[in-house]
């Protein structure tokens, strides 16, 4: 047995003593222990948990399965109905009057349009949308007269589109001039080179103007459906999805991506950002050139 000490210790009474009571405001701090797992396993949890649709999760399971089953059930509609009117003992000839041939046409026109709702669920299905690998050269052009800081802000641009989205082509024209045109690009079948932006051409065109006069971004999300794709040549000419983000009055942004409708509209939201932002910097920054420019002269 073990030895226990028993420590007495006597407290003198008195009835003038007030006790401290902690403020409500004072900080508890309650440590749970792990080991009261009986406890912890009595009491589960209560809060709301996610719903299931077991029907949906059948289906996306079994997708082919699921076309098919009208066939199937169509199919097996119309054996039924040619199989009790054999075993009923009524005349195979269909009559007007007689209720059970009513029934019978019926029946036979429900079976023979559950059949051709599989039929037509089977030939129609959602086409795949995949990535595709531009057909082009790599670039990177940047006008040689920017400082470092325009630079590196310009290409930490590309690197967030590059990264976040689909983005395999970027070119960002402001105030008549190319700043950047970075990624991938159509080839030059002369060359063999890069094709280069032409700002005289691409702010004639439709498509800029258009972008400008809005001053909203517009979403080309399937580019081959679109003419206006013959003004972007600098473009891979496998180019997918193509967005047109204006900054401010005096630039445009041309942001090609690798897939149809592949921009969501978290992205789209991204890149008004980034472009809000590059119209603040490179708007100071061409304000403060013309303003040097003209104290020079």
């Amino acid at each position: 047995m073990e030895a226990r000490i028993i420590l007495q210790i006597q407290i003198p009474w008195n009835p003038n003593r007030r006790f401290f009571r902690p403020s409500p405001h004072l900080q508890r701090f309650i440590r749970a222990s792990s080991s009261s797992s009986s406890s912890s396993t009595s009491q589960s949890y209560r809060g709301p948990k996610p719903s299931k649709n077991l029907v949906a999760d059948f289906i996306s399971r079994n997708d082919d399965l699921a076309r098919s089953l009208p066939i199937y059930v169509g199919g097996a509609s119309l054996l039924a109905v040619l199989f009790n009117r054999t075993v009923s003992g009524i005349a195979p000839v269909a009559d007007a009057s007689s209720s059970q041939s009513r029934a019978d046409l019926l029946a036979l026109g429900l079976a023979v349009t559950n059949l051709l709702t599989g039929l037509v669920w089977l030939s129609i299905r959602p086409k795949s949308i995949t990535p595709v690998n531009p057909e082009g050269v790599e670039c990177k052009v940047v006008e040689s007269d920017l400082p470092t800081s325009i630079v590196s802000e310009l290409l930490w641009a590309w690197e967030s589109l590059k990264v976040a989205t689909c983005c395999k082509s970027l070119v960002i024209v402001y105030d008549g001039i190319c700043l950047i045109q970075i990624g991938m690009v159509a080839e030059s079948p002369e060359d063999k080179k890069g094709v280069i932006v032409n700002t005289d051409k691409l702010m004639q065109g439709s498509v800029y103007r258009g972008v400008m006069k809005s001053k909203a971004q517009s979403y080309l999300a399937n580019l081959s459906l679109y003419p206006g794709r013959s003004e972007l040549p600098f473009l891979p000419a496998n180019t997918q999805a193509v967005i047109l983000q204006p900054l401010g009055d005096k630039g445009i942004a041309v942001i090609g991506g690798n897939t149809i409708r592949g921009f969501t509209s978290s992205d789209q939201a991204w890149i008004s950002a980034i472009g809000e932002k590059l119209d603040a910097t490179l708007g100071r920054y061409f304000i403060n050139s013309a303003e040097v420019s003209q104290e020079k002269d």
